[in-house]
């Protein structure tokens, strides 16, 4: 299959309008009238990730965080990011970003991570897209039943990739827990939109102590919050298959997600007890 027409159908899924303006989505690298036949999934585009793509001999590799999200006026092989471009230019590995594009499709990132997490039943987004109602930032959804505040942290950290970050809540430990709001990525910008939807918990990542603590003070939704990394990776599996069922051609690609843990954190000490 021609790049040119995986590009095409990836951004079919997630198109590149969706994106935020200060987003850097769509194709890094790569020749468009090259052929893919084996496309790898994952969230960063890190070095441990392009090593996995020589390894397995992958076409292609989709990932969620952008490479290149701010200008740069070089991509000389003495910088991380130079390298990497000229390892995959070198061995004619293309690289492909879906990031606020997919936050904002539906089903989006946010859509899996919800599932991951145990939300049944119609997700409803947070922040609706304007043109819309059923896509944009953020998902909202219910529990089969409700059950305590700790119940459900366990139940997200068993739904999720585990990490050195793990899993942390703010609330009462049995505070009952049915209607959940989740946003993929660093969510802390959507605090204020969590309390107004009335929810029990809000799930995302990269929870900052001083907003989680004004939050908590004004006796709104418990919180959890989790590594990066591991709230957005549920996503790369929903996209593979969406790529796969997007037409006969794609079908037959060979596609694998990556299950490399590349979040920043990797060690963490609980201290004495």
């Amino acid at each position: 299959m021609r790049l040119s027409h995986v590009i095409s159908a990836l951004e079919e899924l997630y198109p590149p309008a969706w994106a935020e303006s200060w987003d850097a989505v769509g194709l890094v690298c790569g020749d468009p009238g090259q052929d893919v036949g084996r496309v790898l999934f994952a969230v960063d585009p890190v070095a441990a990730v392009v090593d996995e793509a020589l390894e397995w001999e992958a076409d292609l590799v989709v990932t969620h965080h952008p490479l290149l999200l701010r200008g740069v006026h070089s991509v000389a092989a003495t910088t991380p990011k130079g390298r990497l471009v000229h390892r995959m230019i070198t061995n004619g590995i293309a690289l492909h970003t879906a990031h606020t594009n997919a936050d904002r499709a539906v089903p989006g990132v946010s859509d899996a991570l919800a599932r991951a997490v145990g939300l049944t039943g119609g997700l409803r987004p947070m922040v609706p897209a304007d043109d819309d109602p059923r896509r944009g930032l953020g998902r909202i959804g219910e529990l089969d039943e409700p059950v305590a505040l700790r119940e459900f942290t366990r139940r997200a950290a068993a739904g999720l990739p585990s990490t050195a970050w793990g899993v942390r809540a703010a609330g009462d430990p049995d505070r009952p827990v049915r209607t959940v709001a989740v946003c993929g990525g660093a969510g802390d910008s959507l605090l204020g939109t969590a309390q107004a939807a009335g929810v029990d918990v809000y799930l995302t990542a990269d929870l900052r102590h001083h907003p989680a603590s004004e939050f908590a003070e004004q006796g709104g939704p418990a919180l959890v919050d989790a590594a990066h990394w591991a709230t957005e990776w549920p996503w790369l599996a929903d996209a593979e298959r969406r790529l796969a069922g997007s037409s006969p051609e794609a079908g037959k690609l060979e596609t694998r997600v990556s299950t490399l843990v590349t979040d920043a954190w990797t060690l963490h000490d609980e201290g004495a007890q």
